[in-house]
């Protein structure tokens, strides 16, 4: 489960919702990195994707942080995100809403990752039906042992991992570093936000 991996995964630099200025300068500000995640969800979507699509042509993560309410809206952004190059949709839509998240991976070809819905090892097996891969948060899962048991679990449910963070300390995100050669994805950018 990961632990033939040369290297850790390449982690991703998060821009949040905001005005088309302050993107294109937080966009510039992240050059160094070569995958940015992208906040969306809000009324702007189209707006800030081509502020910086403009700019750049580095692969993307799109989280929508639940902000698409419904199915047919969660399907027509994600089924747009398919054309402007991005990897995979974290949490798409409300985390109560299991049922619609599973109609919409039926008919979307880029994963889905769920953040809000998976917090703790039992969540995992639930979510099969509905989304590609789990988002592990350190703050949230309770640390390192959960973690490990959460990638396994994944892994035996068929699931992609991501490792992500908060706004937390660098004494954290190194905590979360420690486990990334086992997973695909890393958003460990907390402690410089």
């Amino acid at each position: 489960w990961g632990l033939d991996r040369a290297k850790p995964p390449v982690p991703s630099f998060t821009i949040g919702i905001d005005k088309p200025e302050v993107i294109e300068k937080k966009v510039r500000e992240a050059e160094d990195y070569p995958i940015l995640k992208i906040k969306l969800g809000g009324e702007n979507d189209e707006e800030i994707m081509r502020t910086i699509r403009r700019i750049t042509k580095k692969t993307l993560r799109v989280d929508a942080n639940e902000g698409w309410k419904s199915k047919e809206v969660a399907l027509r952004k994600i089924q747009w995100l398919e054309q402007e190059g991005v990897e995979f949709v974290e949490q798409p839509m409300p985390s109560e809403n299991l049922d619609g998240v599973a109609w919409v991976r039926e008919r979307a070809k880029l994963p889905l990752i769920a953040d809000e819905n998976c917090i703790r090892l039992y969540d995992i097996p639930k979510l099969m039906n509905s989304y590609d891969g789990i988002n592990i948060k350190l703050m949230k899962c309770t640390g390192l042992r959960e973690a490990i048991k959460m990638v396994s679990t994944a892994r035996a449910c068929g699931m992609k991992v991501m490792v992500g963070c908060m706004i937390e300390t660098s004494i954290a995100i190194s905590a979360a570093a420690q486990f990334s050669p086992l997973i695909d994805y890393a958003d460990l950018d907390g402690n410089v936000l």
